[in-house]
């Protein structure tokens, strides 16, 4: 029923923002958490809520687009659970703000962007938080011993720790997925979730975005090949002909796009941006994205490979040219959604850079609000040679003290910093 008590008692893992939503809920009325369905919003956001309404519900989206006024009866904080299902709302939560309301009185959480937009954007009155799946501190692999904060912070801070994860772990947490709900189950049961995960995307989200997919295969061929894109910036045009080999029939430019889009909308897709720093240090960078897929897992799947195949170094999925093996492009699309998570923590972005004429590539740059940043080289090896970290001393030479620390995130089991200043991290072992 509308307003029904969340059980508090479900047990519940702490993600890390969790403490970004403790500390904007003090003073901020009404925050927002957006996300793929089955990212956790929905068990995050219930544990701050005094009461709920389930707009997947559709009698609870009834009774509240008929009498949305009944909130105001309700005291405490009201989560507003999947708000895109009921647009209108959005636009009564920011009269609310406007009109007073107290800090934590609204929480939101939406799986998609609405088809139909709210009149207003929310913006100033509803501060929206982007949610992605497990990152690998929240799934207990190890204690991180590097804190992104801390190498942030401009201090160089000492770098050390120890871990037995290894590269076949890592494999298993690529295919594992970061939805916690999924990444409870294993092998044909994971391999069955993830098949039905995405047949909902094509069979209703997609229609619920008011785009109806006349040929589903050509969605989902779309689809394996940006997971067999991962970590490139491979164009639109490369993706869809290597998503229709020798078909003469190909889809429309619009049709590819307006796939693009949608999918966008449903937050599964989550590409790095081109870095274009503001001080005037670098030219001639390219402004293409690196994709990224929200989850690695769903990568993995769309290309239909397991363990073995990408231990072995199998060709898998549509022909994308890439640097590297298919998992090491699945590595760093999992140390990326980490990153990311660390990086929105410290209220950091994330960013890739590549200079046009390809002599120089950094995997992720992360950048402080006042453009100074650090850089981070992905490597599937468990050291790092001159070879690895050639483009970061060539991007301190460039950037001088706005290039705040760099390092190499590694496979390894011990981090440590170079004698050239360089840290070298294992994926397990950084943190918030």
């Amino acid at each position: 029923m509308p307003g029904k008590q969340y059980n508090s008692e479900v047990e519940y893992r702490r993600r890390v923002i969790d403490e970004e939503l403790d500390e904007l809920m003090v003073g901020l009325a009404a925050v927002a958490l957006e996300g793929p369905r089955g990212v956790g919003k929905t068990a995050t956001a219930s544990r701050r809520a005094d009461s709920l309404f389930e707009l997947d519900d559709p009698n609870q989206r009834e009774v509240l687009a008929a009498d949305p006024a009944q909130i105001d009866a309700i005291e405490g904080t009201v989560l507003i659970d999947e708000w895109q299902r009921h647009p209108p709302i959005w636009d009564y939560v920011r009269r609310r703000v406007d009109a007073g309301a107290a800090p934590g009185r609204f929480l939101l959480t939406g799986s998609s962007a609405p088809a139909e937009n709210p009149a207003h954007s929310g913006a100033g009155r509803i501060v929206r938080l982007r949610m992605r799946p497990l990152c690998l501190a929240e799934r207990g692999l190890a204690d991180p011993t590097v804190s992104l904060g801390r190498l942030l912070s401009g201090e160089r801070p000492a770098v050390a720790g120890s871990t037995e994860v290894g590269i076949s772990a890592y494999v298993e947490e690529i295919l594992a997925s970061g939805f916690p709900d999924i990444r409870r189950l294993s092998g044909r049961l994971r391999r069955a979730q993830l098949d039905s995960y995405l047949a909902r995307v094509v069979e209703r989200d997609f229609p619920d975005q008011g785009l109806r997919v006349r040929r589903p295969d050509a969605l989902r061929a779309w689809l394996a090949a940006y997971a067999a894109a991962t970590a490139t910036t491979a164009s639109y045009n490369t993706l869809l002909d290597a998503a229709t080999p020798g078909e003469t029939e190909k889809p429309s430019k619009p049709t590819s796009i307006a796939y693009r889009d949608v999918l966008s909308q449903l937050w599964l897709l989550d590409p790095v941006p081109g870095w274009l720093p503001g001080r005037g240090h670098l030219r001639r960078l390219t402004q293409a994205p690196k994709h990224h897929l929200a989850d690695p897992a769903l990568a993995a799947h769309l290309l239909g490979v397991d363990a073995g195949a990408l231990l072995h170094g199998q060709a898998a999925g549509p022909d994308i040219p890439r640097d590297g093996s298919l998992l090491g492009a699945l590595f760093e699309s999992l140390v990326t959604l980490s990153v990311r998570v660390y990086a929105q923590a410290n209220e950091a972005s994330v960013h890739h850079l590549r200079t046009r004429d390809g002599d120089h590539e950094v995997d992720l740059i992360v950048q402080r609000r006042d453009q100074r940043a650090v850089a981070f080289e992905v490597k599937l090896a468990a050291t790092a040679g001159p070879a690895d970290v050639r483009h970061l001393l060539w991007l301190r030479e460039q950037l001088g003290d706005d290039l705040l620390d760099a390092a190499v995130v590694t496979t390894g089991t011990h981090a440590y910093r170079r004698p050239d200043g360089i840290a070298v991290i294992p994926a397990a072992l950084l943190g918030v």
